[in-house]
């Protein structure tokens, strides 16, 4: 039991660790503002293309089966009589079927960062970092003596 609790957490602080590593969702590397900031050449989105590919059917396949089994969970939870060890089962099925996806998808992520040069990699990590530094920003509460438009390091803010 301990282990399965330890995997468990594993798994979720995994998982964390992959959502800050996500690249940006769908075929991002077609989309023009991305290929120009990148300079992403045609030959590196074939590349990208490629692996993309080679990943979506197992990607679908891995979270489906985790929709399933958060479905059947859900169920089982839902029923008048808990049976726990049931649950259990279920639950250990999951976090199993969460660690498949993320192999999966840090796979792709790992094939993909290896098509990008590291000036590349520097700039769509700085590009995905924009939202997120926005996103804490406005969920900081302000400080007493700092200004509106002032950003927490004392910089002003752009309008």
């Amino acid at each position: 039991m301990t282990k399965r609790i330890v995997l468990t957490a594993i798994l979720m602080l995994a998982a964390a660790f992959a959502n800050a590593q996500q690249m940006p969702p769908g075929k991002w590397w077609q989309r023009p503002e991305i290929v120009r900031e990148l300079a992403l050449t045609n030959e590196q989105q074939d590349k990208l293309d490629e692996i993309f590919r080679a990943a979506a059917n197992g990607l679908i396949d891995a979270k489906g089966e985790v929709e399933k089994l958060q479905i059947a969970l859900r169920g089982e939870i839902d029923r008048p009589q808990i049976r726990r060890a049931e649950v259990l089962r279920i639950a250990g099925q999951l976090s199993d079927a969460r660690g498949r996806l993320f192999e999966r998808e840090l796979t792709m992520l790992l094939d993909m960062r290896g098509i990008l040069s590291e000036q590349q990699w520097d700039r769509m990590r700085a590009a995905l970092d924009r939202p997120r530094e926005r996103q804490m920003e406005r969920q900081q509460p302000m400080r007493p003596n700092m200004r509106p438009n002032m950003r927490p390091n004392g910089r002003q803010r752009r309008p």
